[in-house]
């Protein structure tokens, strides 16, 4: 009796799994079974290697961005093809892209683009420039140049800041009815999608601090709990004696309202919030210490009562990144390597490593049912 329940609960689990999607060298797409934990299929990408693959609104495509000529493919989820391939590099020109964010109907893809021009001694490298790409045209068809601003918070760097939209400024997120454009950093600003002109900017709390000690928000597509709505970590430290604390933020994307719940002191680096399908709980991978003495924990947040549930030291690796299974029951480490990890979300204990014989480029994983 006892076997038959082991059976039932595994068969179930297995039922309960889904499918991970991750870039990898050189020119890949791996498709992999949670329940089996292994490569089931790849996609073999047009345009070289993925830099970043980013779920379609209605969940139906992957946008992947390559690194090789500035790429953009389009991958139906349904037939694992490539519906969409192109390249921005021509004989003059190059750019390189800083994220992108769809708009609602995947028609076309907002992001930040530096233009460098081929001249006969050398290449000029032009400023940074919102970019709107129509992917049925293949080509930009807008350019608006960029508010020249220094970055700070989450935008001055790390991994909260590189989500997409660029570095200056911070990274955006579409409307739910594509047309206004949030652009995340020291400031919440918000733009019209058709020509990037400002419609309104949300402070966020500034201490009088040096910019490291800025308020900075973290995190993006895989930090939003449900349509309309994100959910972020974000940092900020007193003007009197600096004590830098996190917490949990909440926008509103419809009407562009902030609620901030202090947590607690806060780490000296935090990954992406990774939010579970229940909206129960998010998890996050925190940092302290630098070289040798770093220390690195996983840390479970109770999103009802923005309190932290539990926490388990893991060890540290140079680099990585930080994935959550379809269900929301197992945490991933991943990126620079062949494998992947796997934890328990509930006891944060390690249950398993993959060996996927794929080299993965850290540019990321979608987790599908």
């Amino acid at each position: 009796m006892k076997r038959l329940l082991t059976l039932l609960a595994a068969s179930c689990a297995s039922l309960a799994a889904g499918t991970l999607f991750s870039g990898s060298y050189p020119d890949l797409i791996l498709i992999i079974d949670e329940a089996q934990g292994k490569v089931i299929d790849t996609i073999k990408l047009e345009t070289g290697l993925p830099t970043s693959v980013r779920l379609s609104q209605d969940k139906k495509t992957l946008l992947v961005s390559t690194n090789d000529h500035a790429g953009l493919e389009i991958i139906d989820i349904a037939t694992r093809k490539v519906i969409n391939h192109f390249v921005l590099n021509d004989a003059t020109h190059r750019y390189r892209m800083q994220g992108g964010a769809p708009d609602p109907e995947g028609k076309l893809v907002y992001t930040t683009t530096t233009q460098m021009t081929k001249q006969i001694d050398r290449y000029e490298i032009g400023k940074p420039k919102y970019t709107i790409i129509d992917l049925a045209q293949q080509k930009i068809v807008k350019t608006v140049d960029q508010p020249t601003e220094p970055a700070t918070g989450a935008a001055a760097g790390g991994e909260g800041g590189a989500g997409g939209g660029g570095g200056r400024g911070g990274g955006f997120e579409v409307s739910p009815d594509g047309k206004f454009l949030y652009q995340f950093g020291a400031t919440v600003k918000v733009l019209k999608a058709d020509d990037f002109s400002e419609v309104e900017t949300i402070p966020l709390s500034q201490p009088e601090a040096p910019a490291m000690e800025a308020l900075g928000l973290g995190g993006l597509q895989e930090a939003l709990a449900e349509p309309g709505q994100r959910v972020s970590l974000f940092t900020f430290a007193d003007p009197i004696v600096h004590n830098r604390v996190f917490g949990l933020a909440t926008f509103d994307l419809n009407k562009r309202k902030f609620d901030f719940k202090p947590i607690g002191p806060s780490p000296m680096a935090m990954t992406y919030l990774r939010v579970a399908p229940d909206k129960k709980e998010a998890y996050t991978v925190i940092v302290n210490g630098t070289q040798g003495n770093r220390r690195c924990e996983f840390w479970a947040i109770d999103l009802p009562t923005s309190k932290l549930a539990r926490t388990a030291e893991v060890a540290c690796r140079s680099r990585f990144s930080f994935g959550l299974s379809a269900n929301g029951k197992k945490l991933y480490l991943y990126g620079a390597g062949y494998e992947i990890e796997v934890f328990d979300a509930q006891t944060l204990q390690r249950e398993a490593v993959w060996d996927l014989g794929h080299d993965m480029t850290g540019g990321g994983l979608v987790a599908l049912p």
